[in-house]
């Protein structure tokens, strides 16, 4: 007979520590997890520092069993999501547990009550916290680690959610792109009619004028995305918050801006998979981390790959090929670099068209992450 389970509400910056940590407790045996940085997952829970919490209520809890952790789950009302789209959705995440499914249901039944009790209809994920951070359950492609600021979780994660009751609501597609398949002519040709007849021009991101490039690059991403499912605008001290973090690790050869006379029509932005040198990591920079960081990026050059993560295109000039033209740019920028390789992650697969265009540059569907919900 197993032992009861208890779910405590985090309530203290020790119980915070231990919200955070739990995942190297579960999957310190697993090749493919990677450690997340402690000093940057401490910074996005800091309610007083993140800005996403100024939109937000959210609420960490911790599955206990015989004084041990043995799971966690966060939920989150997201009040932009809910203005946005007209519904009442609450969302869980952090959702990370012993394979045990009494452990699993304990913490999704505290998620349901939690969010009911405040007037929610739905509950989704998940979503740490939001569409803009990391989102969906791994259900395909257990094989190799995850790219940086996409999530990973066993595969009995999923099943122990679906067991629940927790239904699929939308699958996320990532597609994988490498340089032993060289560009066809008919590729390159194709990419330079459009650029042609559109007057589009692509410029790397200027870091010496940062703050007005993520200016533009907001308002690109609010347009562009507007109608996309799960779609949530980002505010802009949100948005300047995440892209002065990112600030940090960029490649601006690889963030690029499409222009129509001198107008931003669309960006795209592609980042060093810095979970290579993470996992070396094992999610601390001192005493000795942040050499070893410096080692692997600027010796070793061990980052080979990128995730080419966001990508839009303004309403007035999508279904125009603009995006062709960001993947062929960004394979080309890439490889004079001497990056090997690109996940392209992630897209809908409602997106057809951006599927299609993957598909047509020669990336192959080798992951798949899950959104799931039912109603409360």
């Amino acid at each position: 007979m197993s032992q009861e389970v208890n779910v405590i509400e985090v309530e203290s910056s020790k119980l915070l520590n231990t919200f955070i940590t739990l995942p190297f407790k579960l999957y310190k045996d697993d090749p493919n997890w990677v450690a997340p940085l402690l000093i940057e997952r401490k910074e996005f829970f800091n309610k007083k520092k993140n800005p996403f919490y100024r939109g937000a209520k959210t609420k960490l809890f911790i599955a206990m069993r015989e004084n041990e952790p043995v799971g966690r789950i966060a939920t989150c009302i997201n009040y932009n999501h809910n203005v946005f789209h007209s519904e009442h959705v609450g969302f869980f995440g952090f959702f990370d547990c012993i394979d045990d499914y009494d452990v699993a249901a304990k913490l999704l039944k505290v998620a349901m009550i939690t969010l009911k009790s405040e007037g929610m209809e739905k509950m989704r994920g998940p979503a740490n916290f939001s569409t803009n951070h990391e989102v969906g359950f791994l259900v395909d492609g257990f094989d190799s680690p995850p790219v940086i600021m996409n999530p990973y979780n066993p595969p009995y994660i999923p099943k122990l959610a679906e067991k629940f009751g927790l239904k699929k609501v939308m699958d996320l597609y990532a597609f994988m792109m490498t340089d032993e398949l060289p560009l066809s002519d008919r590729i390159l040709k194709v990419v330079e009619r459009i650029k042609e007849r559109n007057k589009v021009t692509i410029r790397p991101l200027d870091l010496s004028h940062f703050d007005e490039e993520l200016k533009k690059i907001n308002y690109i991403y609010n347009n562009a995305w507007s109608d996309n499912w799960g779609f949530v605008p980002m505010p802009e001290e949100e948005f300047y918050h995440m892209g002065k973090d990112l600030k940090q690790i960029v490649d601006p050869d690889l963030v690029l801006i499409a222009e129509i006379d001198g107008e931003p029509v669309g960006f795209s932005m592609a980042l060093p998979d810095m979970n290579i040198v993470l996992k070396k990591l094992n999610g601390r920079l001192f005493p000795f981390g942040m050499l070893k960081l410096l080692w692997h990026m600027k010796i070793r050059r061990k980052i080979d790959g990128v995730r080419v993560m966001t990508m839009g295109v303004v309403h007035k000039y999508q279904k125009r090929g603009i995006d062709n033209v960001f993947y062929v740019e960004t394979f080309n920028r890439g490889t004079a670099k001497g990056y090997k390789w690109a996940e392209l992650s992630w897209i809908l697969e409602t997106n057809e068209l951006m599927c299609r265009a993957a598909e047509s540059l020669g990336a192959k569907l080798y992951k798949k992450y899950r959104m799931v919900e039912m109603p409360l």
